[in-house]
């Protein structure tokens, strides 16, 4: 069975952020990178050159002179900027406005993070979406759990490396049992990005539990992999 929180009304995108997004972007482009970045990524889709921070800051100064009128206006043209991006920066510009007042926390946004999830299907947008997932965690823990422990077994990896790191924002507010649950059955996989997810997950709770981490990789130290354990233990 899988998971369903409802989705908001239809509404149409904000069509004035769209139309301004692209030139804005183009404004603080540093078109000799786009090339470098596109390859350091291996992405089939180009980009503009604009950094990271750039690109928060334009959606930032966007959404202020275009705000949005309510979540279904956002989730509309987050979806549409998604679904029609030409560039990689404007996928980008998709899941940034998702952490906007209007988006942070609010449960309508998860179906947009597992289409993210399913059809980005790279470590960059996955990543991306994962500090939003530790909030609707945080706001909703009966509903999100069950997500989560749906995704630890999904047939697509990304769903479990999603559902491992989805904690890496919660420090002291980590659930311990839901990090052992999401974590379990994708120990014996040998794929990088699940190894890696789980060595992250551990490493970055060690800041706050080092004592729970430790117990944890003893315990499970056959299982472990030694990309996993080397991470979970560098903090320790």
């Amino acid at each position: 069975m899988t998971t369903v929180i409802s989705s908001p009304e239809q509404a149409s995108p904000n069509a004035a952020f769209l139309n301004a997004l692209g030139p804005a972007l183009d404004t603080v482009a540093i078109h000799e990178k786009a090339a470098g970045m596109a390859r350091y990524m291996k992405s089939t889709m180009p980009f503009k050159g604009v950094p990271s921070p750039a690109v928060r800051k334009t959606v930032r100064a966007l959404a202020k002179e275009h705000p949005f009128s309510s979540v279904a206006e956002l989730l509309a043209t987050v979806s549409h900027l998604w679904d029609e991006a030409s560039y990689r920066e404007e996928r980008y510009a998709a899941i940034m406005l998702t952490d906007s007042k209007l988006g942070r926390g609010e449960p309508t946004l998860l179906p947009f993070y597992a289409v993210v999830i399913r059809t980005g299907q790279w470590w960059d947008y996955v990543d991306s979406v994962v500090p939003r997932l530790c909030g609707l965690l945080q706001r909703d823990r009966t509903a999100m759990e069950e997500v989560l422990r749906e995704w630890s077994t999904h047939p697509n990896f990304w769903f479990r490396r999603a559902a491992i790191i989805s904690q890496l924002a919660a420090k002291s507010s980590t659930d311990t049992q839901l990090l052992s649950e999401v974590i379990a059955p994708n120990l014996a996989d040998r794929e990088f990005f699940i190894r890696k997810a789980i060595g992250w997950a551990l490493r970055q709770h060690a800041r706050t539990d080092p004592v729970w981490v430790r117990h944890y990789v003893a315990v499970h130290e056959e299982q472990l992999s030694p990309l996993s354990r080397r991470e979970a233990l560098k903090q320790l």
